[in-house]
């Protein structure tokens, strides 16, 4: 699934290709690319007809389209991206994708909105918005996450201490989106790398400095990443325009395994974590000792 910073470039390339227009029509291909909008396929196009598109947001990994109030409420079009989902701008007489499973057109006649899904994992849906868990006004199926280390409102000490609340492995407390939003399984292991700590060390043994260095990290990589357009591993995230980007090139530990650390040269090792794998340095990165006491 992408991360905050590959969801930022799509938001931005929304931002500034769908804003203050008018929807005509919507043709829904797939029935599972709105399965999400339990009210059915119909009920998802007469949402958006006539709606007018007035703000791309996004919190985290989490990605909407808020629309005017010329239907039943504040709504918004929340997009699932899920593993392979896109978010394309198309001029109408270019060819379908292959994949195509919805097409938004609008009454300028100009680009239509494409959602293009191979795996069809993701999809999109409506929902009214509420007031958020962390504040602000989000679509209610995502109101319980957490603000994102981009968010002017983010609280680098509150998460901080949210972290060390959990009885967990600080990689699993980062990738929870109740906690700190938009960390996923990349950008956690490239903070931890840069934060010289294990995957595994345990909350409970966080201290408040190292909370704040390795969300620091996170907040400073994910920059990093959202300067060259995010992570591009296949052809299945790409930016509205079909691009890809650019940051696996900037990768020091993530899929780098038996590969020599940038940092000391001993080579990177692979844990299986979460049916999925965790990444880390030996020597930079040594696995913790158990222990009981709480750190200060």
């Amino acid at each position: 699934m992408p991360e905050l910073p590959e969801v930022e470039v799509v938001r931005r390339g929304l931002a500034d290709h769908v804003l203050d227009r008018r929807v005509a029509a919507v043709t829904v291909a797939h029935p599972r690319a709105v399965r999400r909008h339990v009210a059915g396929a119909e009920d998802f196009t007469s949402r958006l007809k006539d709606r007018t598109i007035t703000a791309a947001r996004r919190r985290g990994k989490y990605l909407w389209l808020e629309l005017d109030a010329a239907g039943p409420g504040d709504d918004a079009l929340l997009a699932h991206l899920g593993m392979s989902g896109q978010m394309l701008v198309a001029d109408p007489g270019r060819a379908d994708e292959k994949h195509l499973r919805i097409r938004v057109s609008f009454d300028d006649d100009g680009p239509e909105l494409r959602f293009v899904d191979q795996r069809t994992f993701g999809g999109l849906s409506v929902h009214p918005l509420v007031e958020g868990a962390g504040g602000g006004l989000l679509p209610e199926p995502v109101a319980h996450i957490a603000r994102d280390p981009m968010d002017p409102a983010f609280s680098l000490d509150e998460a901080v201490a949210a972290m060390r609340r959990r009885r967990t492995e600080v990689k699993r407390a980062l990738l929870d989106q109740t906690v700190v939003s938009g960390i996923g399984n990349i950008y956690a292991d490239e903070a931890l790398w840069r934060a010289r700590l294990h995957w595994a060390r345990p909350t409970a043994a966080l201290t408040r400095a190292q909370g704040r260095t390795v969300l620091a990290a996170a907040s400073e990589v994910m920059d990093e990443a959202l300067d060259q357009g995010g992570t591009s591993f296949d052809a299945l995230y790409v930016n509205v325009n079909g691009a890809s980007g650019y940051f696996d090139r900037s990768l020091n530990v993530y899929g780098q395994a038996d590969r020599g650390c940038r940092r000391c040269g001993t080579p990177i090792r692979r844990d299986p974590f979460m049916n999925r794998s965790s990444f880390s340095c030996p020597r930079c990165q040594p696995r913790p000792r158990a222990t009981a006491s709480r750190a200060v």
